[in-house]
């Protein structure tokens, strides 16, 4: 085992895959010898040269079809968009086509397609640079969303998505890429739709997934001196999300915290809180809370952008809400 950065496990994986498989082939914007916004991509062109590390015009919309016209004609294109606001630009390739084409083509195709992209804010980058949107696509027939929180996660759910012959959307949180944490040398992979128990609790379930999986446990273990167990549920993948492993840990504490970054009118802590509601709702000793980003564009200013985004403060309020409630 060895300790290496959330981005260069995504490298590896991406660099993996392309030597395992000749249909495996990355495009994006300044992905060659820049090495993409945030250096993800760094070197691969060295080795595999320009055709298989294609630098695109910017134009989102145009590459992205590139694309899935590719996966369905056999290969298994890997697209990075630059930021993830930008994939709006790109919402009727990924929307109307990577998602359908399989049922409309009745099977005769796949589109073995991934989509990866940075999110999330934090450092200053604005209204236009910062989102998270991850919910917008879960509405979405035919994707599939996957949204790791640690450098072991990202290498081995990447290698998964880019196996898979579905379209896939692959978040990396910005300020995940320089996180450090144990990756083994040997080959491995992670199934999608299988959530991981990051920390086992008695007294709270909190739900997060990406970088609010890290701010989960930070107020789990601020909880635990006041004498509060959470259990911390990493969900990695959103499509297909793995509500078994939520509805057996909502069946032992009886009261949900659920943590995301996007924000939280129509969120995925909508979704998930309405899931429990559900499944479940005989077991809860409290309402089902979320904490999220507030409904506003975000701001540049550090201070302001602070204040809307979801933080260890503000989970632990509501944790310690939760535990006094009486039903």
């Amino acid at each position: 085992m060895r300790e290496i950065s959330y981005s260069e496990a995504i490298r590896e994986a991406l660099k993996e895959e392309m030597l395992k498989d000749e249909s495996v082939f990355l495009l994006g914007e300044d992905i060659g010898f820049y090495g993409g916004a945030f250096g993800v991509t760094r070197g691969l062109i060295d080795e595999f040269g320009p055709e298989r590390v294609k630098n695109t015009p910017i134009s989102e919309n145009s590459f992205v079809g590139v694309a899935v016209g590719a996966a369905m004609v056999g290969m298994r294109p890997i697209v990075e968009i630059m930021f993830m606001d930008f994939i709006t630009l790109a919402m009727d390739q990924i929307v109307n086509h990577a998602a359908k084409l399989h049922y409309l083509y009745d099977g005769q195709v796949r589109i073995p397609l991934v989509v990866r992209t940075p999110a999330g804010a934090g450092r200053g980058y604005g209204a236009s640079h910062s989102q998270s949107l991850e919910a917008w696509f879960m509405h979405v027939p035919g994707l599939k969303i996957v949204s790791p929180s640690t450098p072991y996660d990202a290498k081995g759910l990447l290698k998964t998505a880019i196996r898979d012959n579905n379209p896939v959307i692959f978040i990396e949180n910005k300020l995940l890429y320089a996180a450090k944490g144990d990756v083994p040398k040997k080959e491995y992979t992670i199934p999608l739709g299988k959530a991981d128990i990051k920390k086992r609790g008695k007294d709270l379930t909190i739900i997060a997934y990406s970088r609010m999986v890290h701010l989960a446990l930070e107020a789990a273990e601020e909880l635990k001196g006041g004498g509060v167990e959470a259990e911390v549920i990493d969900l990695r993948s959103l499509v297909p999300i793995d509500m078994d492993t939520v509805i057996n840990s909502v069946k032992k504490t009886g009261r949900v915290i659920v943590v995301e970054e996007d924000n939280l009118t129509g969120g995925v802590g909508a979704e998930i809180s309405s899931l429990v509601n559900e499944h479940v709702f005989k077991k809860l000793k409290a309402p089902v809370r979320r904490v999220a980003s507030a409904d506003v564009p975000i701001p540049c200013a550090p201070a302001l952008e602070q204040a809307i985004l979801p933080s260890k403060d503000k989970l632990i309020k509501i944790a310690k809400e939760i535990m006094m409630f009486k039903r």
